[in-house]
């Protein structure tokens, strides 16, 4: 069924693994990276204006996508994303160092993310139907997560060591990822010829004035930010944390073979096994909750993806972080289906790309939660970070509940409006 999809959805999909796995083995380590170079305090202020930055950009990039194209602005973005990481080779090398410059060219790599992602996503949209788009979806899904699988188990052992070398895969694959976009994606929106084209704040904010104003919609993407703030967490304070505090040993296993393991390592090894959960129990996940109801699943997904990382926020016992990665999982596998099919009955169906565009905020924000979590964890500590996630856990279950219940509200109102009109 892969090879049925449109050629730029499968071209896309490569690209993205490709690029996500070289990626993964540097940037989910960047939070230490700054953290060692500089402190944990300028370090979570640095990725906090990160993704600030991207967000902006993120703005910008789904409104010039509907002004531009989509295959202009996906170029475009991995022409500075290249740049960017050309940038970080040259001030991490075995020559010269400077953390102030690699934060400066995270920024720029930031833009061209947030040039290419909502063209992207617009594009998916364009050229996949109602019928296969849920397994366009799952397959993205999938690739995403078995790419960031290898990337966290090669770059957990590599990243400290092999730094510089990790740089210049990046820009390889960056460069491969760049032909493809050229060479093989096909533009598919139809610029509309207008007299004069508006590249300020105010024709920007009236492109997502419509989804704005609608507010179940609105608390609904509040208490997905307030879900995904959790996810990342394990990137910025949890990562410090376990680097910080798990001190290196070396662990035994049958067969008399012996493993290092240090904080960094061991992240990467939580990552991986809560990948190949999701990996391996998608579709068993899938048909178990085909049928049933879907707030119950989402809200019980919201809890065990919270608890597990409470539980992260503060264990050192390498079997409960274990045991935690394998909870969180299992509400992940519940929450992110649910989520995804209660989001496309909130979405108007006639302006889904706005909607899409805006709910792909979440990620952002949840970033910007997720890069203030190493400053607030220095404050208030891992103890207090459990019970901070699970409020956030707390306040994603009434957004979201609210959002939902004002929908069926406004749809009963409509229906209503409508059947006394027909009368």
């Amino acid at each position: 069924m892969f090879k049925t999809l449109h050629p730029n959805i499968r071209i896309r999909i490569y690209t993205s693994f490709l690029g996500r796995v070289i990626g993964s083995m540097i940037f989910p380590f960047m939070a230490i990276y700054f953290t060692n170079k500089i402190n944990a305090t300028v370090a979570g202020v640095l990725l906090l204006i990160h993704v600030v930055v991207q967000f902006i950009s993120g703005l910008y990039g789904g409104y010039l996508a509907d002004l531009l194209g989509r295959k202009r602005m996906m170029v475009t973005g991995e022409w500075i994303r290249v740049i960017g990481v050309v940038g970080l080779i040259l001030v991490n090398s075995p020559w010269f160092v400077s953390p102030w410059i690699t934060f400066l060219m995270m920024l720029i790599i930031g833009i061209s993310s947030g040039l290419v992602n909502p063209a992207a996503e617009a594009m998916l949209i364009d050229v996949s139907t109602k019928e296969t788009r849920a397994f366009m979806y799952s397959i993205n899904y999938w690739a995403v997560n078995m790419s960031m699988m290898i990337g966290m188990i090669v770059g957990g052992w590599l990243y400290k060591d092999y730094f510089f070398e990790l740089l210049l895969s990046l820009l390889v694959m960056s460069f491969v990822v760049l032909w493809m976009t050229v060479a093989l994606i096909h533009e598919t929106y139809v610029v509309q010829k207008t007299t004069k084209k508006e590249y300020g704040f105010s024709p920007l904010m009236k492109s997502y004035q419509t989804v704005i104003k609608d507010f179940p919609f609105v608390l609904f993407t509040l208490g997905g930010i307030m879900i995904l703030a959790l996810e990342f967490q394990r990137n910025n304070f949890i990562a410090v944390r376990l680097e910080d505090e798990i001190t290196s040993r070396v662990w035994s296993f049958w067969g008399g073979m012996n493993l290092n393991i240090d904080g960094v390592k061991l992240l990467s090894l939580l990552t991986v096994e809560n990948t190949l959960i999701i990996v391996l129990f998608t579709a068993v996940a899938s048909k178990w909750i085909k049928g049933r109801a879907e707030q119950s699943i989402m809200y019980m997904g919201f809890i065990l993806f919270g608890s597990g990382y409470a539980i992260m926020a503060f264990s050192n016992s390498i079997p409960t972080l274990f045991l935690a990665i394998v909870v969180l999982s299992i509400g992940e596998l519940l929450y992110v289906p649910t989520r995804q099919s209660i989001l496309a009955d909130i979405v108007d169906d006639s302006k889904r790309g706005a909607y899409m565009a805006f709910n792909g905020f979440v990620f952002q924000v949840g970033k910007m939660l997720g890069a203030l979590g190493i400053i607030v964890g220095e404050v208030i500590g891992g103890i207090g970070m459990g019970v901070a996630y699970m409020v956030l856990v707390l306040m994603g279950i009434m957004f979201s509940r609210i959002g939902i219940l004002k929908y069926s509200n406004q749809k009963e109102s409509s229906l209503f409006l409508e059947t006394a009109k027909a009368k």
